[in-house]
């Protein structure tokens, strides 16, 4: 019987966090069909390793511990994407292109992207909403005191864990 609790307990809390990441996105159709394309781009180069390799590159030794679903928050709003943890770097790639304009005027589209050394990484912080407990984030700053916010996180504690343990290899080697 307590075994039937804790995984019903651990299917709602999945449950919930998938439903809080979906309503993050401004309209619910379009996160739902973005999730939808994501899921069809991984399948489509071989896994989120291969998403990894072609867009931020692998260096020689290192191992990419963790792909998430997430969000950055910008001033603009949360953008929805993939958070990449590997040995040597802390990565983000939006799921969709933004648009934005070059210096002559023409407007571009690119996917939004973030990448952090882990030997630049001073602090990391997890944190809540005061009002919404259940509502984590993880907050990075960087030596030069930039911070980042991810939110709405499917699996938020495999993402803290491992954030944490890329941080702690990267800190072995450098000793």
């Amino acid at each position: 019987m307590i075994e039937v609790k804790k995984i019903d307990r651990k299917n709602t809390n999945f449950a919930y966090s998938f439903c809080d990441h979906v309503k993050m996105g401004v309209k619910f159709s379009e996160t739902v069909k973005g999730k939808l394309s994501l899921g069809a781009r991984i399948i489509q180069q071989g896994g989120r390793e291969n998403i990894f390799k072609q867009v931020f590159g692998l260096g020689e030794n290192e191992e990419l511990l963790k792909a998430s679903q997430c969000y950055l928050s910008t001033t603009s709003g949360p953008i929805a994407g993939l958070l990449f943890i590997s040995t040597e770097k802390v990565a983000f790639c939006s799921e969709r292109s933004i648009t934005f304009s070059s210096s002559d005027g023409q407007f571009i589209r690119s996917p939004y992207k973030v990448m952090i050394p882990i030997r630049k990484i001073k602090n990391v912080h997890e944190s809540e909403n005061l009002n919404k407990p259940e509502k984590k984030y993880i907050e990075i700053v960087t030596v030069d005191d930039f911070e980042f916010w991810f939110m709405g996180f499917l699996r938020y504690e495999k993402a803290f864990r491992n954030l944490q343990k890329a941080i702690a290899k990267a800190n072995q080697i450098v000793r």
